[in-house]
């Protein structure tokens, strides 16, 4: 075991990005210029670590500053800390009632994201805020759902804020037309509303498929692509789980002009085509790699993501399909519930058990390269990988690891 934990042998590249929001920089999993060092037989050294409150909301880098948004007793908090060293900067904090209806985590559910020297936070109340980077100041707040009629759902509002241009959109699921929604970025006034459909639990991402730009949101029962200069639907498919107790968390996933979408509940997946600004399926079911929470991943035109429910039956396994034809290439069945990050041509998954695995993302088949308990259990927040180091965190503490050589 000793030699295979020291077999995640990628040499320094540049150092990697930030990553300022849900799912990195550029919203796909992925780790731009971050290749995984050799981790010690008791994993990657910890640089720094500490508490934090309740909540699924992930830590975001950018520059030298980390951004945490969790919650302590009955406060909401965001925290702005120094990344090298985890020092605080700022802390701001509102009153919250929120109680989950299942009795799972009080906290907040959605990722900050931090564009144009603010941050952007949405709370499992339906508060949206934003910061001043630099200093906390607090610049606007709105009330999604009082403002906009938004339903909690069944465990709070969880849309991770995206910044497209001027604005910042959101899935709320509002009424009178406000399932989707688009505040301005500096005032936080309303741009537009769009969509009559519910929310659901996943955020969007914007895209430039063929010559224009895209906002991709899968809603309670649809998989919409919006005009993010207007609102405007572009084009709208049924996409429902089969079932109103569900969870569809996935993020859309864009390659090129294919869009890869996913649920489970029987929704399944499905790569669509926009080429020619036409919408084609181009595969679909639910055998292939439907996910029930974590987004996937993709690279060199193959897909790495979990396909399963962490909350019932066998445990999820993860796999490797091919995109164009939607052919399973390979199966590590009874892998469990983890995020799904890439670094360089390593998947870097954090269980939902707390243990860090590294493994190669080939279609050769599943080859783990390491393994180390890093974290506690129920851990379900996304990790950040920026810095040459990585940022998880679960219920309870936060840690910094080094992930790259150090310069």
């Amino acid at each position: 075991m000793r030699t295979l934990l020291a077999l995640c042998l990628l040499p320094l590249l540049a150092q990697a990005q930030d990553w300022p929001q849900f799912l990195g920089p550029t919203r796909n999993g992925v780790a731009p210029g971050m290749k995984i060092a050799p981790w010690p037989q008791d994993g990657p050294a910890v640089k720094w670590e500490r508490k934090v409150g309740a909540g699924f909301s992930g830590p975001v880098v950018a520059g030298t500053r980390m951004v945490l948004f969790h919650r302590e007793d009955t406060e909401e908090v965001v925290e702005c800390l120094d990344a090298a060293t985890g020092k605080a900067h700022w802390r701001v904090a509102y009153p919250t009632a929120y109680v989950d209806d299942f009795g799972f985590d009080p906290g907040p559910r959605a990722t900050p994201a931090i564009a144009g020297g603010r941050v952007y936070t949405l709370g499992a109340e339906g508060t949206v805020q934003a910061l001043d980077l630099a200093t906390g100041k607090k610049l606007w707040t709105v009330q999604a759902r009082k403002e906009f009629g938004a339903d909690k759902g069944f465990f709070g509002m969880a849309c991770s804020p995206l910044v497209e241009g001027n604005a910042v959109l959101l899935n709320i699921g509002g009424r009178e037309g406000a399932g989707i929604i688009a505040l301005d970025a500096a005032s936080g006034k309303t741009r537009w509303k769009a969509t009559q459909d519910e929310a659901s639990y996943s955020s969007p991402v914007a895209a430039t498929l063929g010559d224009k730009r895209h906002a991709l949101f899968l809603t309670r029962n649809k998989f919409f692509s919006i005009d993010p200069a207007n609102g405007a639907v572009r084009f709208q498919l049924d996409w429902a789980p089969r079932m109103r107790a569900s969870v569809s968390a996935a993020v859309p996933l864009a390659i090129g002009d294919t869009v890869f979408i996913s649920a489970s509940y029987g929704a399944g997946a499905a790569a669509i085509s926009l080429k020619g600004g036409s919408i084609e399926k181009l595969w679909s079911g639910d055998d292939i790699l439907s996910s029930q929470y974590a987004s996937c991943v993709e690279r060199g035109g193959f897909l790495y993501g979990l396909h399963g429910r962490v909350d019932t039956g066998p445990a999820p396994s993860l796999r490797c399909v091919e995109l164009a034809t939607g052919k399973v290439r390979w199966s590590r069945d009874g892998f469990g519930g983890a995020s799904v990050s890439l670094a360089g041509d390593q998947l870097v998954l954090l269980t939902d058990k707390g243990e860090l695995v590294c493994a190669g993302a080939s279609p050769a088949g599943y080859k783990e390269t390491a393994r180390a308990q890093v974290l506690g259990l129920g851990q379900r927040a996304h990790p950040a990988l920026a810095l040459g180091r990585l940022f998880a965190r679960d219920t309870r503490k936060l840690v910094c690891l080094q992930m790259a050589l150090e310069p």
